[in-house]
């Protein structure tokens, strides 16, 4: 570096990556008198050049990632000196000089990924210090004089040492704003300092053997907290102390043994990343869904499957990233398509069959990886191939390729692209066996079955149902055929006036609902809604929707499907067919009824289920007998109650069955042997529990 005219005006030089090891130094940098910050990383120092005992003016020294063993040397003799910055050396205990803690303006110290045993000596000296990393050494105890002088801390990294214990004296910090303690032993250190440290924005607990009983029970008092890391610890739940933080953003609890969370979590509103990855949960409460603000949601090795995601997952409406890896996945909810700003979309080791058609409407998404899900087909592209509904190439080939297949696999793939096998499609597309609505198919399929088998038998055993020739037809050659003229269903004025129409499928067809019954559905029944309004150009233009109740059983769900669609194909409308799930409705679905509807507990006959009053048959019996006691039915009259008779008492009888009555065995009933006195008379209350009656006495 040759001299010139300009190098006393410098006020700054980055000589970093050079190579100094040598004990080469520019000694022109003597020159630069006016410098206030020199940046000498990464150049193989191996100690401090003598010129910068000419910078008097020097404020900020950088000389990170080199080979220095000591800072003894000029550094003392830099009045103006600020920062040091000397982090990833070789630096032991004695090679940090007690001098520069007398430096009056120092205020930045970084002594982190060195050799260090023990905290520097005379540190606490350094009173202006605001930020004081001396993070990654082997420092095992903290001089409870440190905090005493340095209460202007800002910034305190103490992570990756041999810590224990903590000194009380840092309930001082009143001014800190970011702690970070990562991977100290601290099993023992109860913590208590924290609520005192009123400023506290960041706190980083990560791997430091936190339990459920060394945490504050409460850090209500730090409003200002919003990012805290409590990741590879011992937690079994979330810690209380967290739902009192008002302005939490960041979380992250990953790597703990946390197996379900509490419903407090809606008290989170300002949260926008929450790490729950590596824990053991099976569901989230849907209490999560509230969370608006949440940007960032990872939930990668749990023990999730298509129960354990909330269905009204789709209200965050700020979601960008959904990372869900390595759980038992086989669906994700449709809901989870309707988060608009989703960029990055994270499935791979799951056990998905397919994904929702609604995941083509993602406009935003960047990143889906699905890889390691090996019954998964993607589902069909929209009809509409020119429209620009999705940036994701869903191809096998593009699947292929993202899978590190060969290009001899990936061209194999696109040359057989043209055959398809549709037994092997929906032998892929086949559920698993053990899910709640496969139980219910069962269930349908078996009740369909039994029905068949009777009307079987009915139709053999009857002369009449023999066809010419003497053949026996089937029950089901005479059922009359539905017509496929949907105007017995939607009349032909349906969807002609601006307005709302409603219909509730029962018995497979639907129904339309008064409008006084607009907004009110019942929990086990199924609905069509269609909106219909006039657009900007004047136009008629439809809103079509499909309600799914709770409680509805698998034929209404499948007919209010299949109605909404024809009902689609009767208007000729170009609108999409919406699935509203009871307790997930949609903000355009509430709008329809300005956010106001209400659940009416049962419903209607479904194609499979009828709806019917209990009927009681009225009965009378004699009882008597004394060690075996008897029942004898009699004639229900009044004659039948004369207590002169064999008769003990008699008792009548509501029941649904000719069977013994249970009282029949009941002990310390009356002895068979007539007896000239009182006698008790019961009869059953319209419910079919036994009262007693009168009778006279002889």
């Amino acid at each position: 570096m040759e001299a010139t005219g300009v190098l006393p005006f410098v006020r700054g030089v980055d000589l970093s990556g050079n190579d100094f090891k040598g004990g080469y130094f520019p000694e022109n940098v003597k020159a630069m008198t006016s410098l206030r910050w020199l940046k000498l990383n990464r150049t193989g120092l191996c100690y401090l050049p003598e010129e910068l005992a000419a910078l008097q003016k020097l404020e900020h020294l950088s000389v990170s990632h080199n080979h220095l063993t000591t800072l003894h040397g000029e550094l003392s003799s830099l009045p103006s000196l600020r920062a040091i910055v000397a982090r990833a050396n070789s630096l032991k205990n004695s090679g940090v000089p007690d001098d520069i803690f007398k430096l009056d303006d120092l205020s930045v110290l970084d002594l982190s990924h060195n050799q260090l045993t023990e905290c520097p000596r005379e540190l606490e000296n350094a009173k202006n210090m605001l930020v004081l990393n001396l993070s990654h050494n082997s420092i095992d105890s903290i001089p409870n004089q440190l905090f005493i002088n340095l209460t202007d801390l800002l910034y305190l990294d103490l992570s990756e040492n041999r810590l224990e214990s903590l000194p009380p004296q840092m309930r001082r910090l009143v001014h800190l704003q970011t702690l970070v303690l990562n991977g100290n032993p601290l099993l023992h250190a109860q913590l208590r300092q924290l609520p005192a440290m009123m400023a506290l924005q960041t706190l980083h607990l990560r791997n430091t053997q936190r339990t459920q009983s060394n945490l504050p029970t409460s850090l209500e008092g730090l409003s200002n907290l919003s990012d805290v890391d409590l990741s590879c610890n011992d937690l079994t739940r979330v810690p209380e102390c967290l739902y009192t933080l008002p302005s939490l953003r960041r979380l992250n609890l990953s790597s703990n043994q946390i197996a379900e969370l509490s419903l407090c979590i809606d008290q989170w509103v300002h949260l926008e990343t929450l790490n729950l990855s590596r824990n053991q949960l099976t569901s989230l409460p849907s209490a999560i869904c509230k969370l608006t603000k949440l940007k960032k949601l990872y939930l990668n090795s749990n023990k999730l499957d298509f129960d354990g995601l909330p269905s009204g997952i789709g209200k965050l409406s700020s979601l960008e990233e959904f990372m869900a890896a390595n759980n038992n996945l086989e669906l994700i909810p449709e809901s989870l398509c309707r988060c608009p700003k989703l960029k990055k979309l994270v499935l791979n080791k799951n056990r998905l069959v397919t994904l929702p058609e609604a995941i083509h409407f993602l406009t935003e998404i960047e990143v889906l990886d699905v890889r390691e899900n090996p019954s998964l087909v993607m589902p069909p592209k929209p009809a509409d191939r020119t429209a620009e509904w999705y940036n994701i190439d869903f191809s096998l080939q593009n699947q292929l390729r993202l899978a590190g297949a060969s290009p001899a696999t990936v061209a194999a793939a696109a040359a057989g692209s043209g055959s398809k096998d549709p037994l092997a499609r929906k032998m892929r597309l086949r559920r698993r066996k053990d899910s709640a609505q496969d139980d219910q198919a069962k269930q349908v399929l078996k009740g369909m079955s039994d029905v068949a088998q009777e009307k079987n038998k009915k139709q053999e055993e009857s002369i009449d149902a023999r066809a010419p020739g003497g053949k026996v037809r089937r029950w089901d050659q005479g059922l009359e055929k539905p017509r496929l003229d949907y105007s017995e269903f939607f009349t032909e004025d349906v969807g002609q006036l601006p307005g709302l129409t409603i219909w509730q499928i029962e018995n497979f067809v639907p129904v339309l609902v008064e409008e006084a019954f607009h907004g009110k559905f019942y929990e086990a029944d199924c609905y069509i809604v269609l909106k219909t309004f006039l657009d900007d150009s004047g136009s008629l233009n439809w809103e079509i929707y499909y309600w799914i109740g709770g409680e509805a059983t698998l034929d209404k769900k499948a007919c209010s499907a299949i109605h909404a669609v024809n009902l689609r194909n009767y208007l000729g409308a170009e609108c999409r067919t919406v699935r509203e799930e009871m307790g997930d409705e949609s903000e355009e679905f509430l709008q329809v009824f300005d956010n106001d509807i209400s659940y009416i507990e049962g419903g209607t006959a479904s194609g499979f289920y009828t709806v019917e009053d209990t009927h009681y048959v009225t009965r009378m019996y004699r009882v008597y007998g004394k060690k075996n006691i008897k029942l004898e039915p009699v004639p229900l009259k009044g004659a039948s109650l004369d207590p002169s008779g064999p008769a003990a008492c008699a008792w009548s009888a509501k029941a649904m069955s000719s069977g013994p009555s249970p009282a029949a065995s009941t002990p310390g009933a009356p002895s068979a042997k007539p007896q000239r006195s009182a006698f008790a008379y019961v009869l059953t209350s319209p419910q079919g529990t036994l009262k007693p009656m009168s009778a006279p006495t002889l």
